[in-house]
């Protein structure tokens, strides 16, 4: 049987059309080591730092120590289902998480997965979790105010939008309600929130979740949660994948704040990683390049350029200290990383003074470009006044016959911090902050008993709401003290009308 020219020429033209000429290939190692949210590989030679890689039974992991004979890898998930022997390949991607809009509203983990059981997030775009911050050019000053609604922060260590400042002090200071609260402030305030769980208990985040929820926080607000039983590797990735998520809204010109709660517990899983993988430990078993791991987390937060939309992230990072103790290695990095600290004192705490703000120690390097101008000229001497008190009161405890001036700084003193006490969930709007802090600097409640300053306050508001709306509706509107004889008038009539408590 002979084979006609043609239907060979057939067959030929065939396989030609249906020639690839790029073949797909795998670039695939052998796992070699695994435990302890780490795992080892040899035969990925090509492998990036921080890419993803593939095991066998769809795990993922990510590339981080790259050696001559094999790579180390961290593994995101459980990785009791890896074995030695397992294959594990090259995605040629490097880690990136979901964003968008399709996020708020979400709690998620550090992978963008959904924790919350309201189904699965609905969004096509990606960001890499490690990117460069933005350069000095792309930058601008910080000059527009993020209100927090707490009177001690505003007044004294007000913070901008693209500002990074630090909220340090021991466990159990209110350090998490601080910042619920100014996430809840930032209601109708053009700002979508990102609050970062690092090690938080799973239930401490369910509660943090269901007030932000009773509030309406959670219709601009992202939760990213890595619990105490998740992976080192986790609690480690979980603060870059919200600055990734954030960094999707301020590179299109809108306005973003993010929390990290807290970057303590962050280092510790860094160790953690860092020690399995053999890299050489430093300063309290740290590794060397822990200052790195915080600052180029904190430098991505920024005030954009006009040119480049004119975004803003602002960040609040978390540090737990050991008994006051300051001058710890972790604290100090991140110090030194930030745009100021608020400190938070446990006397102030225990003795009733909440928020329980240390105004010597606590510093903000914006200062009062971040302050609207009435709050700056009635905030202006308060945290100076505020320190000397605090001296005053020490040495007052041992002299009997003080002069009047002395007296007279005392009584303003113990009335600025009874002003300054704050419930929690109850942010204060601007214009009403300026009004207390205005009446307290004029001597207007220097002779309201100090029992009685919280209920003069209230009344106060009250008073203003019903009768001066448009005084307030003024300092909110232009940013600016206005007419302040309308405003002495109308302190004035409220202080005829107010009534003392009877002893």
């Amino acid at each position: 049987m002979s084979i006609k020219a043609e239907e060979i020429s057939a067959l030929i033209k065939k396989q030609l059309a249906n020639y690839q000429d790029k073949l797909e290939v795998d670039e695939v190692g052998i796992v070699t080591y695994v435990g302890d949210g780490v795992a080892r590989a040899s035969g990925l030679e090509n492998a990036l730092a921080g890419e993803l890689l593939e095991f066998e039974n769809g795990t993922y992991g990510m590339a981080q120590n790259l050696e001559s004979n094999d790579v180390g890898i961290v593994v995101l998930g459980d990785f009791k289902g890896i074995r030695e022997g397992d294959s594990v390949k090259r995605t040629g991607r490097i880690m990136e998480v979901p964003v968008g809009e399709a996020l708020i509203g979400r709690v998620v983990n550090p992978l963008g997965q959904p924790i919350d059981g309201l189904g699965e997030v609905k969004t096509t775009k990606t960001r890499p979790v490690e990117k460069k911050a933005p350069g000095v050019m792309q930058r601008q000053s910080v000059k527009e105010p993020l209100q927090t609604g707490i009177k001690a922060i505003d007044a004294l260590v007000p913070i901008g939008r693209g500002q990074r400042e630090l909220i340090i002090g021991d466990r159990k200071t209110g350090k998490t309600s601080l910042a619920i609260d100014t996430i809840i402030n930032q209601k109708n305030q053009n700002m979508i929130c990102i609050y970062v769980a690092i090690g938080q208990k799973e239930s401490t985040v369910r509660s943090q979740v269901e007030t932000l929820r009773k509030f309406g926080a959670m219709d601009y607000t992202i939760v990213v949660s890595a619990g105490p039983s998740s992976p080192a590797p986790l609690l480690w990735l979980a603060p870059y994948a919200g600055a990734a998520m954030g960094e999707e809204f301020m590179y299109n010109g809108k306005h973003v704040l993010i929390v990290y709660d807290d970057l303590t517990k962050q280092a510790d899983a860094y160790r953690e990683i860092s020690l399995i993988l053999r890299r050489p430990p430093g300063r309290e078993a740290y590794p060397g390049d822990v200052f790195y791991l915080h600052s180029r987390l904190l430098e991505r937060a920024a005030k954009l350029s006009d040119e480049l939309g004119g975004g803003s992230m602002t960040a609040l990072p978390f540090i737990e200290t050991k008994a006051g103790d300051v001058s710890a290695y972790i604290p100090t990095n991140v110090i030194s990383i930030t745009d100021g600290q608020i400190f938070l004192d446990s006397d102030n705490f225990y003795s009733g003074i909440r928020p329980a703000i240390d105004a010597g120690t606590s510093v903000s390097r914006v200062g009062g470009a971040a302050q609207i101008k009435a709050m700056k000229k009635v905030a202006g001497t308060l945290r100076v006044d505020l320190a000397s008190y605090r001296e005053l009161e020490s040495f007052a405890q041992f002299g009997s016959d003080l002069d009047a001036a002395t007296q007279a700084k005392l009584n303003r003193g113990r009335r600025t911090v009874e002003v300054l006490k704050q419930p929690l969930h109850e942010p204060l709007a601007v214009e009403k902050q300026v009004l207390i802090l205005y009446a307290l600097t004029h001597g207007f409640i220097d002779n309201i008993p100090v029992d009685d300053v919280v209920r003069y306050q209230n009344e106060m508001f009250d008073f203003f709401d019903n009768n001066h709306r448009d005084l307030l509706d003024a300092i909110k509107k232009t940013g600016k003290l206005g007419d302040t004889d309308q405003l002495d008038s109308a302190l004035k009539d409220f202080a005829a009308a107010f009534q003392v408590t009877a002893k």
